[in-house]
């Protein structure tokens, strides 16, 4: 069997199994009503709530074994295939942790708690790894002209402060609880940095390598836009008492599971590609 075709049936069957998950939890996720909290479904829910992982887990998992193809921590695309990889398996870390305390512990999955650990790690992972897919990219190269060092330095200072403004603004201190105040200020902060890194790695890459690295970064670009979406949705909510497991803000971290496991996929695809052009 030749190189490309095996290439290829490998790629579509790893997005094919990614797509089936997605397709079975969702339907499992709707039988179970996302809009009705009530006892009688509450530990089936918990139970969905500790399986949707998988597709962290799988991608994770795929993303460690792609990046070997490309020298592992030895080459900037082998980390920032680990690195993406890495913050979906400790997505996976905090899930499991909030899912003892639903179905062993018997108790509300309490916030801050260990599983937090994991949640904002991913943040430190996803970070390093659109550093390093902007080396990847081509972007040293493009801040060499000073338009785009002003941009480099505009477009995270803008975002943050947007972050702040519409998140932060009316923020209640309560220096009772050290933790949760860091939390709460380090998720979208911490956030909407690794954002604006993609898009600067979008915007300064599109010239580089005939814009093959476009695709890729504008997969990873949106996969971080939810993860962004989500974490936004789980504080909020939990700032308000009505976060429940189950309901909508458990798909949007499933969505974002299948779209970076996708974009770990479409990285691998594109630079094989450029490997063997």
């Amino acid at each position: 069997m030749s190189y490309k075709i095996k290439n290829f049936l490998i790629k579509n069957i790893t997005i094919n199994i990614t797509l089936v998950m997605f397709a079975s939890l969702t339907v499992w996720w709707i039988i179970l009503d996302p809009f009705y909290n009530g006892d009688n479904l509450i530990h089936a829910k918990y139970i969905w709530g500790s399986w949707y992982q998988i597709i962290a887990i799988f991608g994770g998992i795929l993303g460690l074994y792609i990046s070997k193809s490309f020298g592992g921590l030895k080459s900037f695309l082998g980390k920032s295939i680990i690195f993406f990889s890495l913050g979906l398996l400790f997505q996976s870390i905090g899930q499991s942790v909030y899912s003892y305390y639903n179905l062993f512990a018997s108790i509300q999955a309490p916030y801050p708690s260990y599983g937090d650990i994991g949640y904002f790690g991913s943040i430190i992972w996803y970070i390093l790894g659109v550093v390093y897919l902007a080396r990847v990219s081509g972007v040293k190269v493009s801040f060499k002209s000073i338009h785009n060092q002003l941009l480099s330095v505009l477009l995270p200072l803008l975002l943050l402060w947007v972050s702040y403004s519409f998140f932060l603004k009316d923020y209640a201190f309560d220096w009772s609880d050290k933790l949760k105040v860091f939390l709460d200020f380090g998720y979208p902060l911490g956030q909407a940095f690794y954002l604006s890194l993609a898009i600067l790695t979008l915007i300064l890459s599109r010239k580089v390598l005939g814009g093959m690295m476009k695709k890729p970064v504008i997969w990873f670009l949106v996969a971080l836009i939810m993860q962004y979406v989500s974490d936004f949705n789980f504080l909020y909510q939990a700032n308000h008492n009505t976060w429940f497991v189950g309901s909508y803000g458990d798909f949007l971290y499933m969505f974002s599971y299948l779209i970076m496991t996708i974009s770990i996929m479409q990285v691998s695809i594109v630079l094989k590609n450029i490997k063997n052009t």
